[in-house]
Parts: C-alpha cells; structure tokens; sequence
C-alpha cells in the first residue's frame, strides 16, 4: 500500500513538472512571436513614413491604428493572403494583436508581400477593428482628409466607417488600395497574459 502511494505520488509530480515546462515554452512562443509582430509592425510604420511623411502627423493623433503584414499566394484563379499584425489604441494605450485572411478571384501566380496601416477615427470603429465585426468597403476611395484631426491622409483609401487604410508593397504606395473579402480577427493566443519576466533583454 506505501509502495502504491508512493509511486502515485511520483506520477502526480512527473504530470506536475511536465505541465509546468510546457506551460513555460508556451509562454516562451508568444512572446517570440508579440516580438516578431512588433518588429513587422516598427518597420511598416518606417516604410509608411518614409513614402508618405504627412501619415506620421496622422498616426500620432489619430484615435487609434493598426498594422497587417501579409505575404499574398496566387494560384490559377485564386488567391489567398494571411498576416499578423497589432492594433493600438492611442486613446487608451490598449494593444491587440490580429491576424488576417483574404479570399480573392484573380488571374496569376506568384507571391506578394504588403503591408496594411489601418488609421481607426473613432471608438465606434475600434471595437468593430479589434472585436473581427468591421465590414469593409467594397472598392476603395481616395481620401483627402481625416474628418476628426483634420490631418492630411494622402495616399489612403477608406475602408470602412471610420476607418482609412494605406497598403504599402516592395514597389510603394498602392493608391487604389482594395481589401475586398478581407476578414480581420484578434489573435486570441497572442493576446492572453504571459510571463513577462522569461522575455530575454534586448
């Protein structure tokens, strides 16, 4: 009977240990990847601001805004396009990491990366974004100016109420910017509470 308890007792602990070091690699994972999403988003705010310096003014004050890295796939008539990126609030500071899936109908084959910086006007319109409930416009408009800021958006497109959008590829600004069939999404995994004590120092 000890003899039994005791090899129940070792069982539990091994079961114990083992949920323990899986629950740190997993932490160990998300974090890899909030940093690999924060990267992409640092570098596609550079890019932005290096094509069109009046969208840093509209970053800054606007009510929020968000980052979409995407690599594109088509194949014969139908494409797909998937990406990861970060939406934050300057409003509250929140942060809220996303993904992204795109279905479109075109000829072609190849691969396309672009980036999507998303200015989001109003509170209305940020709980839509973060929440994956935003509807976006059929076909793009150019846009003149933020109606809240005033600030120029030269070079984006509306893609929903409230909401303006810039796609940057490899060869610039696109200016007919189109997100058609486009579903954007909180990443959910990315998005709970890690340790942040196990993130190594820069």
């Amino acid at each position: 009977m000890k003899k039994a308890a005791i090899w129940l007792l070792s069982v539990l602990m091994l079961c114990l240990m083992t949920a323990t070091a899986l629950a740190a690699a997993d932490s160990e994972k998300i974090l890899k990847e909030q940093r690999e999403i924060n990267a992409l988003s640092d570098k596609a705010l550079a890019s932005l601001y290096e094509k069109v310096p009046s969208s840093r003014k509209v970053i800054q004050n606007c009510y929020a805004y968000a980052t979409l890295s995407n690599t594109g796939i088509k194949l014969g008539l139908f494409g797909d396009a998937h990406g990861r990126g970060l939406a934050i609030n300057n409003a509250t500071g929140e942060k809220v990491y996303m993904r992204m899936n795109e279905m479109g109908l075109g000829l072609g084959l190849g691969v396309k990366e672009y980036d999507l910086i998303f200015v989001i006007e109003t509170a209305p319109a940020w709980y839509s974004f973060i929440s994956g409930e935003i509807k976006f416009a059929t076909s793009a408009e150019a846009a003149a100016r933020d109606g809240k800021t005033g600030d120029s958006l030269e070079g984006a497109s509306l893609a929903a109420d409230g909401v303006w959008v810039y796609q940057i590829t490899k060869k610039g600004l696109t200016l007919d910017a189109s997100i058609k069939g486009t579903k954007i999404y909180p990443y959910k995994k990315l998005n709970q509470e890690v340790d942040k004590s196990k993130e190594p120092v820069a």
